[in-house]
C-alpha cells in the first residue's frame, strides 16, 4: 500500500478487556468524504471499536491493524493520533475547569506546529457556523453547559482543527431536534466541502437523516455482522435488529466485563456508561 493513500482502514481488528474479547475482527474502510455509520445492540462493541481507534487505556489489541492515510495508528500515542488526523466526538464530553476552549485548540495548534492565529479564527468561523456565542470560547471548556451545547463544543474543536478523519461516537444522544439538526449538518458540510471521512456511532436513525451515510455495517457480538446501503437503516427501523441479524442481534453487554479505567489519568475523559 502506498503512504499517500488517503484511507482509515481497519483490518481484522480485535480487542480485549481482561479475558474478555469485545472486538472479534473489524474490517472497515472510511476514505475522505465517505460517511459509514455503526449501529447494532448494546454491547456489540460500537464505543469500544472508538475507544480502541483513539488510544483509550486498558483496552488490549490482540490481532489487526488500524493505519492512517498509511500510518500505524495503532503504534502512536492518542496525542499521536489526534496530531495524525483522528478525531473522537466523545459521547460523555469533559468538563475541563480553568481551561477555555480558545486556550486548549490553541495548545493544540503548537503541539502540531500549526499556526495558532489560523485556528484561532477557524474556531470563531465555525462558531458562527454553529450559532455558538463567542463569550463560550472563552469560558472554561464544558463546564455548566447541556448535553447540546457539549456536542456542539465537540463539533466546533472538529471543524476548528480540520481533522482528517472522525469518529462520532453517538454524537446524538442528549441532543434536542435543532441541536441534532445543527451538528449533523454542519459534520455532512464538512464531509462535501473539506473530505471529512467519518465514522458515526449511533442507536438512531434521526442522526443519519441529515448526515447521509455511503454505508451502514450492523455490529453484533464483536464483528460486522451486516453492511450495506442508506436503504438498511429503513430495515432496521422497520424489523429491527431482531428480523436483520436473526439469532446474531441478542445482547451481550460490554458492561459486564467492566469498562477499564486510566488511573494516571485522573477522570477517565473517555467514560461512558454504556457501549
Amino acid at each position: 500500500m502506498s503512504g499517500s493513500e488517503r484511507v482509515l482502514r481497519i483490518e481484522g481488528l480485535r480487542a480485549c478487556v481482561g479475558d474478555v474479547e469485545i472486538l472479534n475482527g473489524i474490517d472497515l474502510e472510511v476514505r475522505p468524504g465517505e460517511v459509514h455509520a455503526v449501529m447494532g445492540p448494546n454491547g456489540s462493541g460500537k464505543s469500544t471499536l472508538s475507544h480502541v481507534l483513539m488510544g483509550r487505556p486498558g483496552y488490549t489489541v490482540t490481532g489487526g491493524t488500524a493505519t492512517i492515510d498509511g500510518v500505524d495508528l495503532l503504534g502512536l500515542a492518542t496525542w499521536e493520533r489526534a496530531q495524525a488526523g483522528l478525531f473522537l466526538c466523545l459521547q460523555h464530553p469533559t468538563e475541563v475547569p480553568g481551561v477555555s476552549l480558545d486556550a486548549l485548540l490553541a495548545e493544540a495548534a503548537r503541539a502540531g506546529g500549526r499556526d495558532v492565529v489560523a485556528v484561532h479564527d477557524a474556531l470563531r468561523t465555525e462558531a458562527g457556523r454553529l450559532g455558538i456565542d463567542e463569550r463560550f470560547l472563552d469560558r472554561p471548556l464544558n463546564v455548566d453547559l447541556s448535553g447540546g451545547e457539549k456536542k456542539r463544543n465537540e463539533t466546533l474543536q472538529l471543524g476548528a482543527l480540520g481533522a482528517r478523519y472522525a469518529v462520532l461516537d453517538e454524537i446524538d444522544s442528549g441532543l434536542d431536534v435543532d441541536a441534532l439538526a445543527t451538528v449533523s449538518r454542519r459534520i455532512q458540510e464538512a464531509t462535501d466541502e473539506d473530505g471529512l471521512g467519518v465514522l458515526a456511532i449511533t442507536h438512531f436513525s434521526r442522526l443519519l437523516e441529515v448526515l447521509e451515510p455511503d454505508r451502514v455495517h450492523v455490529l453484533a457480538h464483536g464483528t460486522i455482522a451486516a453492511s450495506g446501503g442508506p436503504e438498511l437503516v429503513d430495515r432496521l427501523e422497520a424489523e429491527g435488529y431482531g428480523g436483520v441479524l436473526g439469532d446474531a442481534a441478542a445482547d451481550e453487554p460490554e458492561t459486564s466485563v467492566g469498562l477499564p479505567h486510566a488511573a494516571d489519568f485522573g477522570e477517565d475523559p473517555f467514560a461512558d456508561p454504556l457501549a
